[in-house]
């Protein structure tokens, strides 16, 4: 088979392996999102959204894989670490994880032997490598994107629920309920920070320590400004800070740091803007300014 036989087959492959990632995070993002939205609203049990049949198939070939001992203790603890930053919870979406690359791991080369018959040795040998390489990098691939996206979801509605504990810290409610009151109130306009500020409400309540529950707050995502609010309320807790005042003033600091955020993007146009100039308008300048005198002096050369 030649190589430009070839490539249409690894492109399919490719393009397969990030379809089917693509598929199985997503919707299991969306499902844990649904679920949380039925807790708040009804108080309906979850741990049921691993019925469908592709997240539950690979949800078992994960938990076989974990169970096995093929992934140490360190790794499943980071790669739960990662999984919560792109926000999922619980120790399902690790395992519909693992169960991806596994699968993936052993379909493509499979598919790529299929692809590579009656081609040499050596080449179908270098097919089944960069198979099982795509097998391998393409749920990490996927679940970086999930967890970009998710970040930058947090991030925008953050603003927003700060402005909201401020006014519930005014209004004299007490930090749980407060951090509740904001995670029901942001759950049409930000699911993101909602799912966050929920489970850091769920932790105050549990845990013996709730400057722990805080910290965890910005450990999970792993953003600087929520970070910084963990931080603030802890302080607050620790040295009897008032809650609005140190809020107001986080909020603010916020605001300048994102103003100057923009303004540096801002101050970065002109020389963005400096290649598209010289590429598209200058020739045309030259052209319109440059034109007919080049003629004219085509007309002088040319006349006998």
């Amino acid at each position: 088979m030649s190589r430009a036989a070839l490539l249409p087959w690894l492109l399919a492959l490719l393009l397969g392996a990030l379809a089917l990632a693509a598929l199985v995070l997503p919707r299991l993002h969306r499902d844990a999102v649904l679920v949380r939205r039925l807790r708040l609203v009804g108080g309906v049990a979850a741990g049921r959204h691993g019925g469908r049949l592709l997240p539950g198939l690979l949800r078992r070939i994960g938990e076989l894989v974990l169970r096995s001992g093929a992934v140490n203790i360190a790794t499943a603890a980071e790669l739960q670490r990662t999984v919560a930053a792109a926000g999922f919870r619980g120790t399902a979406p690790v395992a519909v994880f693992v169960g991806a690359k596994a699968a993936l791991l052993l379909l493509m080369p499979l598919l790529a032997w299929a692809a590579t018959q009656g081609a040499t040795a050596s080449r179908q040998a270098v097919m089944l490598a960069l198979a099982a390489g795509v097998g391998l990098l393409a749920p990490d691939l996927v679940l970086r994107s999930v967890r970009t996206r998710h970040r930058k979801a947090v991030a925008k509605g953050l603003p927003d629920a700060l402005d909201l504990l401020v006014i519930c810290a005014e209004a004299g409610l007490p930090l749980e309920a407060a951090v509740e009151r904001v995670a029901g109130e942001m759950e049409q306009a930000s699911p993101a920070i909602a799912a966050e500020l929920s489970l850091t409400a769920i932790e105050l309540r549990i845990l013996s320590d709730r400057r722990t529950a805080l910290v965890n707050m910005g450990e999970r995502t792993g953003l600087e400004a929520l970070r910084r609010l963990g931080g603030t309320l802890a302080q607050t807790l620790q040295y009897g800070t008032p809650l609005s005042q140190a809020l107001r003033v986080l909020a603010a600091e916020l605001r300048h740091e994102a103003l100057m955020v923009f303004e540096a993007r801002a101050a970065r146009l002109p020389a963005l803007l400096t290649l598209p100039t010289i590429i598209f308008i200058l020739p045309c300048l030259f052209l319109v300014v440059g034109g007919p005198a080049m003629l004219r002096v085509l007309d002088l050369f040319g006349r006998p």
